[in-house]
This record gives C-alpha cells, structure tokens and sequence, in this order.
C-alpha cells in the first residue's frame, strides 16, 4: 500500500516539476504515472551501475558529479518516454532537483 502511494506521489511531483519548469512537459496524470514508474526503475537499477563506474570522477567532484547521474538519467527517461519530454540537460538538471526537492518534501507528509 505504501508503495503505491509513493508512486502516486512521485507522479504528482513529476506534474509539479513540469508546471514549474517550460522546458519539461508531461502529457497527462497516465503519462506522470508510467514516467515515475520509469524514473525509479532507472534510479534501482541503472543508477548504482553508473555511480559505481564514474567513481573516481565523483570523488574529484566531491560528489557534485551526482547531480550530473541524475540530470542524465532523468534526461534518459524523457527521451524513451511518449507522454514525458525533456528539453535538454541543462533542463533535466532543473528537472532532477526540482524533481529530488518536491518528492522528498511529499514523502515527507507520508511519515507524518
């Protein structure tokens, strides 16, 4: 049950990110559902691979690299996703934490 909240809250903040934001477009609540459905498979399964592999570029960076693995990966699932654009990195780096931001905060009135 909890999960299927958190998706449901992740979909709205991704319509959130998308009203606050031009350059990112989500066609409809269908579209914010199946794109939050992809953005977290992509952040369990993809993600560690790649922070695993950029390791040493992440330790140079003090760790701001990451915000680049999230900008990229959001960036990937506008690209793959019909009903879920994102206009290019710079947007998708807005995107991933306006996105990280707004989701947090809602998880948030879960624990409350």
């Amino acid at each position: 049950m909890t999960l299927l909240l958190v998706w449901i809250l992740n979909a709205v903040a991704l319509l959130i990110v998308a009203y606050l934001l031009p350059g990112i477009t989500v066609a409809s609540f269908g579209a914010a559902l199946i794109a939050a459905l992809v953005l977290g498979l992509l952040n369990t399964l993809v993600k560690p691979v790649l922070v695993l592999l950029t390791l040493p570029i992440t330790v140079v960076t003090l760790g701001l690299f990451l915000l680049v693995l999230n900008a990229l990966v959001f960036w990937f699932a506008g690209s793959i996703l019909k009903g879920f654009q994102v206009a290019g990195f710079w947007w998708a780096l807005a995107g991933a934490i306006v996105y990280s931001l707004i989701s947090g905060l809602l998880s948030r009135l879960l624990v409350q």
